[in-house]
């Protein structure tokens, strides 16, 4: 199951299945502040990419974030074993009603896709960031999440030709396919 909407030369997909098998440019890890694997996706990613991950991200803390990775950022390792080239990983927002939540939330989105940029990323694929042991409810993450991306490929036409969204079950799918009729 995939829909697809296009903006400028880039499409955005949906698609149901597991982000591990993705074979785009990069993935976007849904990543713990201490970048050093967990539960999840972040589980799943660091499993199956291997210890050549770990290795970059325990690099990535020693050097640049000692305290870890902060709410919203982004940095980007190898992706190991995995079909993709690069992972990026990004700290989603824990739910709650603070205000500064849903700008967490686009930010995780926004830096994931300029770090895309920098590194000449045409192809990415996303999870629902934050929508797992976070708590972020789907029908409020899926319209943050592509409407941030939607501003970016505005914003970069040519940047990429494809940003997908991989979602783990049809609750997800149908959160995200809802959100992005209304794009």
């Amino acid at each position: 199951m995939s829909r697809a909407h296009t903006i400028g030369g880039t499409a955005i997909v949906l698609a149901q299945g597991d982000l591990t098998e993705a074979r785009t440019d990069a993935i976007v890890n849904a990543a713990n502040s201490g970048l050093l694997g967990g539960g999840g996706v972040d589980g799943a990613i660091h499993r199956k990419g291997g210890p050549e991950i770990l290795a970059e991200c325990r690099r990535l803390r020693a050097e640049h974030w000692p305290d870890g990775l902060p709410t919203g950022q982004a940095v980007i390792t190898t992706a190991g074993r995995l079909p993709a080239r690069y992972v990026i990983h990004t700290v989603g927002p824990v739910y709650s009603q603070k205000p500064d939540v849903p700008i967490l939330l686009a930010a995780c989105h926004q830096n994931s896709l300029a770090l895309a940029v920098a590194h000449g990323i045409r192809s990415l694929a996303f999870s629902a960031v934050s929508t797992g042991v976070y708590g972020y409810p789907l029908d409020e993450a899926a319209p943050i999440a592509l409407g941030a991306t939607a501003a970016h490929l505005h914003a970069h036409p040519d940047a990429h030709t494809e940003v997908r969204f991989v979602l783990f079950n049809a609750d997800a799918y149908a959160a995200f396919e809802s959100a992005l009729a209304t794009l």
